[in-house]
């Protein structure tokens, strides 16, 4: 077996600057990583051991922290951050990253539109992106030109992230508008460009090609697909132990490579275990070729979830499986990361296995599918209540996901009550009752909650009632304005305000004294949990002005008031608010009186002499002559004499008694 081994494979400068740093550092002072500070499980995994950890925001550092800018660099508004924090930083950004901040920071100052080539979703672009205020365009390949209009009257600058595929930048390039103003800037790093072209050599020479480094890494990403495009047996490995390459035939030609956050001695180990084993490659590619078919399912080990949602499974297999995120669940706001981590074992669907592409492609969901449908068939069956999330709006309803299975809920099936405006639950997490739930190939499901929402608020009138006590004093919400009341929300349960219970004095319309919405304090008067209503009262018990009646208005008091009201048998008085008294008619004057309207007149001010208080009935009579001096008024006819001898005539008892009568109780609106 002859191994060849590239000169530049492991870490570049930049990152073994970074690397050694940080260990040079610890244990000196508490240290954290602006995310992983390379993009190697290994490296950062012992840093963790050590107590440095990766941030993924400031908001986890502790105060007084230091701060390790990676290699990857950052965009202006993190060391803005850092230094706003009092954060100290250690800026260990690659000289070759930092060469494009320059260039980006100036050409957007001239004005010039920026295009970075590189992956978007990585650190290094996103870093970069920063100088043009997040304003660049971003190219991942050439078809995303067809994506994007460039001006030919507009002008732009374009750079490269340092570890593009150096010939895929060339057909980029080769592919812009040659009218437009581009400067072109390649800044792909000197140590990347020289270790992508290593790469092709060797993988032209060798009978197979190993790369060594995480998946996660960019650069280890496009050294593999190199190797890929000039030796069909080209392999992506994190460490050389894994179980099918552990040995190789002494005849073939081994070609090997890292990227640049490979450590060295994951290199090492890779070529000392080559050396010393004797089981063919041949046979270690084959180890397990024949478990592996498309259509069946398996057990495999969660190894890693990248930042695109994707999950790489082990699958004791000659390369790992990889979960792309739209096959781990049909729920699309499900983030695979929150749910496995590395070491979970999961069941797996093979959707395909492609020897020639070194790619085994899996789906979580599908093997979910059937286990999901089982637990909403048996929810259906026993009456289980299931969570769901509302995806949309459509003709009659709402649609569901409930365990990834799509599922109609009716619009009668929403609420207990007609819900005019469905687009309030798009969204929203609910739970519900499966209704109807058909066989597999069919897959109807039908789900509702009109019974759950009944069935919560009658719990909650319940707990309400059992709750109140009859003369407590509690706050609530005004509901509801009706003629004869107000409905008051108590937490689920209305009462009633009647008029009548709204103000010690007189109310004429109850909006003016409250309105809908109002926040009020009552007192319970009636609890009647049979017939479900609860009568309030809006008064101040306190302030019940007949607790001082006995005094203010001892017979024999003089008084004074106004007018409110006429009746036939006499006109009754405001003494306050609350408090009316009657003169009778007889004793509105000194002469005979036709009707008291002749006398008096609406809101006049009266003095008045108490001539009975009925504090239990809650009755005053007063007598306006009886509080004149009589000798200044001059002589009475010998008819007005006759009138005063006459005894009074009585008010009838049901006109008199009209005002002080309680409220007819008015039925209460469920």
């Amino acid at each position: 077996m002859e191994i060849l081994l590239a000169k530049t494979a492991g870490f570049c400068p930049g990152v073994k600057r970074a690397v050694e740093t940080v260990y040079k550092n610890i244990g000196k002072m508490k240290m954290y990583t602006y995310g992983p500070i390379i993009h190697n499980r290994i490296v950062t995994g012992d840093l963790e051991e050590k107590g440095v950890f990766a941030l993924e925001s400031l908001d986890e550092a502790e105060p007084g922290s230091t701060i390790v800018i990676r290699s990857h660099g950052v965009g202006p508004e993190v060391y803005e951050e850092i230094e706003k924090r009092g954060f100290v930083c250690t800026d260990l950004t690659c000289p070759y990253v930092k060469k494009i901040h320059n260039i980006v920071r100036d050409n957007y100052a001239e004005g010039r539109r920026i295009i970075i080539v590189g992956n978007a979703a990585h650190p290094e672009v996103i870093g970069i992106n920063g100088y043009s205020h997040n304003s660049a365009v971003i190219l991942e390949n050439k078809e995303d030109l067809d994506r994007i209009d460039i001006d030919d009257n507009e002008k732009y600058s374009l750079v490269v992230q340092t570890t593009f595929n150096a010939a895929l930048f060339e057909e980029i390039i080769s592919s812009l508008p040659q009218k437009a103003d581009i400067r072109i800037f390649n800044t792909i790093c000197s140590a990347t460009a020289e270790r992508q072209k290593e790469a092709v050599e060797i993988a032209k020479k060798a009978d197979c090609m190993v790369v060594l480094g995480d998946k996660n890494s960019s650069n280890t990403q496009k050294l593999y697909q190199i190797g890929k495009k000039f030796c069909k047996n080209t392999f992506l490995f994190e460490k050389i132990c894994t179980k099918q390459l552990k040995s190789l035939n002494k005849n073939v030609k081994i070609g090997i490579t890292a990227g640049a956050s490979t450590p060295p001695g994951i290199i090492e180990e890779a070529i000392k275990t080559m050396s010393e084993e004797n089981k063919t490659f041949e046979e270690m590619l084959n180890d397990t070729i024949s478990s592996l078919r498309s259509g069946r399912v398996a057990k495999g080990k969660v190894l890693s979830v990248n930042e695109k949602g994707e999950v790489f499974v082990d699958l004791q297999y000659k390369y790992e499986g990889i979960i792309e995120r739209n096959e781990f669940s049909d729920d699309p706001d499900v983030n695979p990361a929150d749910v496995v981590k590395p070491g979970d074992e999961i069941d797996v669907y093979i959707k395909r296995v492609n020897d020639s592409d070194g790619i085994v492609e899996l789906s979580k969901k599908r093997c979910d599918r059937d286990k999901n449908f089982d637990t909403i068939k048996e929810a259906a069956e026993n009456g289980t209540v299931l969570n769901g999330k509302v995806r949309s709006v459509v003709k009659g309803g709402l649609i569901v996901s409930i365990l990834g299975e799509r599922v109609f809920v009716p619009s009668s099936q929403v609420s207990n009550r007609f819900v005019e405006n469905l687009e309030q639950f798009v969204g929203q997490q609910l739970d519900f009752n499966i209704i109807e739930c058909t066989d597999k190939p069919k897959r109807r499901i039908v789900a509702g909650r009109r019974d759950l929402v009944e069935k919560q608020i009658q719990e909650k009138k319940q707990a309400v009632f059992d709750s109140l006590e009859v003369g407590a004093r509690v706050e609530g919400t005004v509901s509801r304005i009706v003629e004869f009341g107000a409905f008051v929300d108590l937490g689920g349960v209305d009462g009633l305000i009647h008029i009548s219970e709204m103000s010690w004095g007189r109310v004429k319309k109850v909006s003016d004294i409250l309105s809908k919405g109002d926040k009020v304090v009552v007192t319970i008067l009636d609890i009647n949990k049979e017939k479900g209503k609860i009568s309030l009262s809006l008064k101040d018990i306190n302030a019940n002005p007949w607790n001082t009646a006995a005094e203010k208005y001892a017979v024999g008091n003089i008084v004074k008031g106004k007018v409110v009201r006429m009746v036939s048998f006499g006109a009754f008085v405001e003494l306050e608010e609350g408090i009316d008294g009657l003169v009778h008619i007889s004793q509105i004057a000194f002469k005979h009186v036709e009707k008291p309207e002749d006398e008096l007149e609406i809101g006049q001010e009266i003095t008045a002499k108490v001539t009975e208080l009925d504090l239990e009935n809650k009755k005053i009579s007063l007598s306006i002559k009886q509080a004149i001096d009589r000798n200044a008024k001059p002589e009475e006819t010998a008819e007005v004499q006759a009138d005063e001898e006459a005894p009074a005539e009585e008010a009838p008892a049901e006109e008199a008694t009209a005002e002080e009568a309680p409220a007819e109780e008015t039925p209460v609106e469920e």
